[in-house]
């Protein structure tokens, strides 16, 4: 009996070694590496490595149609730029941004960009990939936004499509889902196992990566706004405005986004370096 038991717990503790194999396998088949960006000012190069089941195109096939729908919805309520004023004044921001996204991607300026205002009380923003901008009026009345906070908040999510974060976590989530199932089929691990798997990977690996995402498209965010004339210090600004709303919020390390206080020093840092791009763009 004591044998047959030391013979289990040892095939247990090969079979991991086996997962990993196939799970290794099963990555490389899957993932490529990729360089999404060019390092720009702010020297953004992380290696990416995304999976060729999920296309550029297809996710821009994607995003533009899911956009659609979007706006279509809004507009049967009468919400879709409803105030001529408010969307004035964010496309033409757009308009001096769009153009130096060629810092980070050649390709970028020649994209199919639309920028539309929803009137709602949302305090958000998003770009989809391909360049589909939405901005809520709530986020720019509710906070008293000024043009480089605008700025702000459209570089930064400007630069999650440049750098195709959205098919970053797609390929993330469909690669780590693959592996999970392996490595459930080849240890037996039942439906609890499988989830607390899930829970491991999300925490360790999965809420890191979304960080690293927020973080490069803070640092990419205050270099499109320097270059296109907005004063990148005003990301600063606007996160002191944001964290007075998000009071209470929880730890760094059981969220998505990066601690307020850690949002702000890296910040900080990086609109000083790079000033000189402002100050170059407002000579022109």
């Amino acid at each position: 009996m004591v044998q047959q038991s030391r013979d289990a717990i040892g095939a247990r503790w090969r079979w991991p070694g086996v997962a990993g194999v196939v799970l290794s396998a099963a990555l490389a088949s899957g993932c490529q590496t990729v360089q999404t960006t060019q390092a720009g000012a702010v020297g953004v190069d992380r290696t990416q490595r995304m999976s060729s089941l999920v296309s550029e195109a297809e996710m821009q096939q994607g995003a533009a149609q899911a956009y659609r729908q979007v706006m279509a919805q809004e507009k049967a309520k009468g919400n879709l730029n409803a105030e001529a004023a408010l969307t004035e004044r964010v496309r033409a921001i757009a308009q001096r941004i769009v153009p130096v996204t060629s810092a980070f991607r050649p390709d970028a300026p020649g994209w199919e960009w639309e920028v539309n205002v929803i009137r709602a009380d949302q305090v958000n923003a998003w770009v989809m990939p391909g360049g589909k901008i939405a901005f809520y009026s709530g986020i720019i009345e509710r906070l008293k936004l000024t043009d480089d906070e605008i700025a702000a908040i459209m570089g930064h999510e400007v630069a999650h499509a440049l750098r195709e974060h959205a098919r970053e976590r797609a390929s993330e989530q469909q690669m780590a889902n693959l592996g999970i199932a392996v490595g459930a089929a080849v240890l037996g691990l039942g439906r609890a196992g499988t989830d607390l798997a899930s829970m491991a990977y999300q925490v360790s690996v999965g809420m890191p990566n979304s960080r690293a995402h927020e973080v490069e498209a803070d640092r990419i965010g205050v270099e499109l706004a320097a270059r296109a004339g907005y004063d990148p210090r005003a990301a600063v600004s606007l996160w002191q405005k944001m964290q007075a709303q998000n009071a209470g919020r929880q730890p760094q390390w059981l969220s998505t986004h990066p601690s307020t206080a850690n949002r702000l020093k890296d910040l900080e840092a990086y609109s000083a370096r790079v000033m000189p791009l402002y100050e170059q763009a407002r000579r022109r």
